[in-house]
């Protein structure tokens, strides 16, 4: 008798399927040529699916390749990703080079950190200081009028492509995106976060598009310290109340990663610069203890501000780890590095294997003590202060 098969595996599409052979083939591909070969096809198919709107079968076929293939899901991946960001698009009977990108800014406050319209005065400086210190000579920008929270960006990619052809077309026409606010998602109120301003830059088929990509021309290094200096002060009538440094303009999936990993020393720094300002105490008088949290692996650590001579919290922060960090990668040693620049004296580095646990009332993190206990942070007793979760 012939036995029904039963799987607990979703069925997908023939071009989810198509897509992970495709990839497997790129992965194990022996040559540049042979590389071109399954690129092309590959970016052809994740191409037409974007114009389908066909989110499930790239989540479905990266969802098969996670466990089967590592190597094609990450090619996979990073073709999705490049396809989401870029296009070319014609205008005018010339073809035009697409790149979505993002400048975004790293902020902290005791109070709500804004996501805002950017006005137009403050939007036309923006590309000024973009054009003259980031982007390519000739490069055509548009700007989204609003300045972004995380959870405000786009959520999927098909999201974020239909946000790159919106902007790629109005940086073609010369124009800038309007942003319709009132259907902007809430923002989540923490001490430390980043917000984004996002954008597209046009450029002639071929052409350079960034200052570091032209002959004799200035580096990562000293575009980064121009826009600090020029288009830096542009933002302070958008934050107000915050303290903010912004970060260099990038492709938008590159930027983003690069904000998720500075915004991590980030959140420390303003810490200790919140709870010495909340006390009324120099950094010497508090002590941070540092933890990893463990479900099947270790997910992330949790950092736990109190005093120094005692064993309460009165704050937290959690540091997520981010691409291929593990239990073998000296994070705690980072996470100890950055406190001490923060001007901490007194970090503690627990050995014990913590579980990842929230709170059972309220789903709040719980942070380590010096005692080895988990423990809600809880300053004590302030007015007006805010949300004592960090990310």
């Amino acid at each position: 008798m012939k036995r029904n098969r039963f799987t607990s595996r979703k069925r997908i599409s023939a071009d989810a399927t198509e897509l992970s052979r495709l990839a497997i083939g790129l992965a194990e591909s022996g040559s540049k040529l042979e590389d071109l070969f399954w690129q092309n096809r590959l970016g052809a198919l994740v191409d037409k699916l974007f114009h389908d709107g066909a989110e499930d079968d790239f989540t479905g076929s990266l969802d098969r390749l996670f466990d089967a293939h590592a190597m094609a899901h990450d090619d996979l991946a990073d073709t999705i990703e490049a396809h989401a960001e870029s296009c070319v698009l014609s205008h005018l009977g010339q073809e035009f080079d697409i790149l979505l990108f993002t400048a975004p800014l790293l902020a902290w406050s005791r109070f709500s950190i804004p996501t805002a319209t950017i006005p137009r005065s403050i939007l036309q400086t923006l590309k000024v200081h973009l054009g003259a210190h980031v982007f390519a000579a000739g490069a055509r920008l548009a700007l989204a009028d609003y300045l972004y929270s995380p959870d405000q960006l786009p959520h999927s990619f098909t999201d974020t492509w239909q946000l790159m052809q919106r902007l790629g077309t109005a940086a073609m026409a010369g124009s800038d995106l309007g942003i319709d606010a009132s259907g902007m998602p809430e923002t989540n109120r923490f001490l430390s976060d980043t917000r984004y301003l996002v954008g597209a830059l046009a450029v002639r088929r071929g052409q350079p598009l960034f200052r570091w990509n032209e002959a004799d021309k200035s580096s990562r290094e000293s575009a980064l310290k121009e826009w600090l200096k020029q288009g830096g002060p542009c933002f302070e009538a958008l934050l107000t109340g915050c303290a903010y440094e912004p970060l260099l303009a990038d492709a938008y999936h590159a930027a983003c990663r690069a904000a998720d990993s500075a915004s991590r020393p980030y959140s420390l720094k303003a810490s200790v610069a919140f709870l010495q300002a909340t006390l009324g105490q120099p950094a010497e008088s508090l002590r941070a203890v540092i933890g990893g949290f463990h479900d099947k692996r270790l997910e992330e650590y949790r950092i736990g501000f109190g005093p120094k001579d005692g064993d309460l919290v009165f704050h937290g922060v959690v540091w997520p780890l981010l691409g291929i960090e593990d239990e073998t990668t000296d994070v705690a040693g980072e996470i100890e590095t950055a406190l001490r620049k923060s001007g901490l004296k007194d970090v503690v580095a627990l050995d014990q294997q913590f579980p990842y646990e929230f709170c059972d009332d309220c789903g709040a993190p719980l942070y380590p003590n010096i005692d080895g206990d988990t423990v809600h942070a809880e300053m004590p007793e302030q007015n007006n202060v805010p949300s004592q979760t960090l990310h």
